[in-house]
């Protein structure tokens, strides 16, 4: 016959040779005096559906009662107990050992984080053993889930149809090889939304691929390169960018001394509040991000085609015989909170194209009144960027 538990407060009391029946033997629960044990609600609900417990008394002198009363009773008394039980459940039918994360169960001294809701250990590792192979939060698909902090952590999502979808979550790394030096002097235009450098060097294109050539049958003028503004912006807080002329909003074209205010505050300046003209503060954060890049070697080019802020090339040598770009980057407030189904989504497509999914939680910094910075050397200086790539996961 099959042992009955008991409800004492939010765990599950079984008795009788329960330790060694449960604990010791498959690692449910945790121990108690003697033989006894104590069950959390979702591993009480997992051993009465699989006929392991008889039945579960919910309160002192009270009949106990099968699996479909006590799945009841706890979801309501328990937060997000339904989806907690469906991930516990399928990791344990994969074949890991589960507590959880917190304590006194074991594993509750693990390092992880409060949101995390069960650590899975390594397969053929016991709770006693202690060797976590996921940290597993929860989250159900209408739930949000703060972007800061999620890298060490696992994530099984829940869709409305009760399916569940991994992901992993780590530090994003992206260091790149290429080897490549802008010249000491570029003299653009500044257009509305673009910089054009008339006569660019043939490798700031070819070697270093920034920008896009203009380019056309029969073309009568070579050298001229189009910049995007967030490069635009880079290579002028380096000062190797110069502007001798601005096309303002309203279509006024002005010299380097005009009222554009390319002259007192510095052509970085004035390509910068042209971004955030453009697009507002996230120019900012797209563009620390961007220095960020160039500074670790790597190539960022826009990764619109993908839905993305950047696609990256770690070693480009020559446009000529440029490589697979190896990630999608999407540029993210620090105090980001995703959606799963934005997750999903982004990661299903760079994986698509054989890409690696990273996100930059960017934090630009703010001066004493409260305003983003005002050029690009503060934008990127006081910008905090945290990697985070997600990837798809089977367990």
């Amino acid at each position: 016959m099959q042992p009955t538990g008991h409800l004492r407060g939010d765990a599950v009391h079984v008795a009788g040779d329960a330790r060694q029946r449960f604990y010791d033997s498959r690692g449910y629960g945790r121990p108690l005096d003697g033989n006894e044990i104590a069950l959390s609600r979702v591993e009480a609900a997992h051993l009465l559906f699989r006929g392991d417990l008889s039945g579960v008394a919910l309160a002192p002198d009270a009949d106990p009662v099968g699996f479909e009363r006590f799945f009841v009773e706890s979801a309501a008394a328990a937060d997000r107990f339904a989806v907690r039980y469906l991930v516990y459940s399928d990791l344990r039918d994969r074949g890991f050992y589960l507590s959880p994360a917190r304590e006194p169960w074991p594993g509750g001294t693990a390092d992880v984080a409060d949101a995390v809701d069960f650590v899975a250990y390594e397969r053929g590792s016991t709770p006693d053993t202690g060797n976590v192979e996921y940290p597993v939060q929860v989250v159900g698909e209408r739930e949000e889930l703060a972007a800061a902090g999620l890298a060490g952590r696992t994530l099984a999502v829940v869709d409305e149809e009760s399916d569940i979808t991994y992901f992993a979550a780590t530090e994003g790394r992206i260091e790149g090889a290429t080897d490549y030096d802008p010249p000491d002097r570029l003299d653009g235009v500044l257009l509305s939304d673009r910089v054009v450098v008339w006569d660019a060097p043939e490798a700031l294109y070819e070697r270093g691929f920034y920008g896009q050539p203009l380019t056309g049958r029969a073309a009568a003028v070579e050298g001229a390169l189009q910049l995007s503004l967030v490069e635009a912006a880079s290579l002028a807080a380096d000062g190797v960018l110069s502007l001798s002329a601005s096309v303002g909003a309203a279509g006024e074209t002005a010299g380097e001394d005009g009222a554009d205010g390319t002259a007192p505050d510095g052509p970085a300046a004035a390509v910068v509040a042209r971004g955030r003209d453009v697009e507002g503060e996230r120019f900012d954060r797209r563009l620390a991000v961007y220095k960020r890049l160039r500074a670790a070697d790597a190539v960022p080019k826009t990764g619109f085609k993908f839905g993305a802020d950047f696609r990256t090339y770690l070693d480009v040598e020559t446009v000529e015989d440029l490589p697979h770009s190896e990630h999608l980057v999407r540029v993210v407030d620090a105090d980001h909170r995703f959606s799963p189904r934005e997750l999903s989504l982004d990661v299903r497509l760079a994986g698509g194209v054989r890409k690696e999914m990273v996100f930059a939680l960017t934090a630009v910094g703010r001066d004493a009144d409260g305003d983003a910075p005002g050029n690009a050397g503060d934008a990127a200086r006081d910008a905090d960027v945290e990697w985070l790539s997600i990837t798809r996961l089977t367990p």
